[in-house]
């Protein structure tokens, strides 16, 4: 089913560049949101998107100012002619974007993962098939999930559909806000290979220092474009504040993109290398959660006057681990090496805390 999906006509597809979309991940004011559109548009720009109602993970903070930012988005269309976009969540959304002309509608992470919200918002598209809709994937890694909200919109006569890849949420401190989790949306190519793909770097980063690495490492693996937070005043936006760049920033790094042509086995080369990548991110977390927890042991330790290095514990830990390793396919005394280094570094830690 998906195989049927043609690539999108955006401004920007099929002259070599890459499609770009960006705007504040808010519209906070219509001074604000006009004047980061004229800005963007300065830079080339020909799409701007803005949130118009924000699902907070929290309650009693910024939830976007509601239906009077559509009308800033109208006003964004008529002063510089470019296509404007917005999320919707609801069919209450739907409805107030549509009478309000907007182009391109982006269902966001949290919907798409919720199967009776997507089929809500495809019945009520329903006969609106010249709408164009993106789609995120869920919040969880589960491409079924994101395969299934565009199902539902495709059945409901919905064909200028696209996807937009913005990171998986995880738990804990990691490099990324997002798990990329790269072979995912590389899937979902294989099973839709004309459908238009974007990448959004913005939330997978969560840093804006991220974003022009991320969009680079996204246009190498064959994504047809990028959907950029942009804000022309980012250190006092009500949403998103650290991940949020400039116009200007944003027109610097696209001249300084570059778009490679590719085979498809290069593209599986890519792809395998960028799993190698998201291991070691995986790695390096897990390695940051078990130092804090053995830092939690040596204050412990040190509040009761005990050793910080216990042999008989390390024996045991040492001889499990290589078990467990050789159980997994791992050679023993890679595994020995491994949590050798992995319990140095972890006395070292709790040394320093009985200086």
């Amino acid at each position: 089913m998906l195989q049927d999906i043609r690539p999108l006509d955006l401004p920007g597809s099929g002259d070599g560049a890459p499609i770009i979309i960006a705007g504040p991940c808010s519209a906070e004011t219509e001074a604000q949101t006009l004047e980061t559109a004229q800005a963007l548009s300065a830079q080339g720009v020909k799409m701007f998107r803005a949130g118009i109602w924000k699902p907070r993970t929290v309650p009693g903070g910024f939830e976007g100012v509601g239906d009077v930012g559509l009308a800033w988005l109208k006003l964004v269309k008529r002063e510089t002619g470019m296509l404007t976009a917005t999320e919707v969540a609801t069919v209450d959304h739907v409805n107030a974007a549509l009478e309000a002309g907007v182009d391109i509608l982006w269902v966001g992470a949290r919907t798409s993962a919720n199967p009776f919200a997507m089929q809500d918002i495809a019945d009520r598209l329903k006969g609106h098939g010249e709408v164009t809709v993106l789609v995120k994937n869920p919040v969880n890694p589960d491409l079924d999930l994101w395969v299934g909200a565009l199902q539902r919109l495709l059945r409901a006569g919905i064909t200028r559909l696209g996807a937009v890849h913005r990171g998986f949420s995880t738990a804990g401190t990691h490099i990324y806000r997002n798990d990329p989790q790269w072979h995912i949306p590389f899937e979902l190519r294989r099973m839709a290979q004309s459908m238009t793909i974007l990448c959004d770097p913005s939330h997978i980063g969560g840093r804006r220092e991220y974003v022009e690495p991320l969009s680079q490492q996204a246009l190498d693996m064959g994504f047809d474009g990028l959907m950029v937070e942009c804000h022309c005043n980012p250190g006092e936006a009500l949403s998103d504040s650290a991940q949020q760049i400039t116009p200007e920033t944003l027109g610097a790094i696209k001249r300084r993109l570059v778009v490679r042509s590719s085979t498809p086995v290069e593209d599986e080369l890519a792809l395998l290398r960028q799993q190698i990548d998201d291991c070691d991110h995986e790695l390096l977390a897990v390695l940051t959660r078990r130092m804090k927890v053995s830092r939690q042991i040596g204050r412990y330790k040190k509040a009761n006057n005990l050793r910080v290095v216990q042999p008989s514990r390390y024996q045991d830990v040492m001889r499990a681990r290589q078990e467990e390793g050789e159980r997994l396919g791992l050679a023993a005394d890679f595994t020995q090496r491994v949590m050798q280094a992995i319990h140095e570094e972890s006395v070292r830690q709790q040394l320093d805390l009985f200086d």
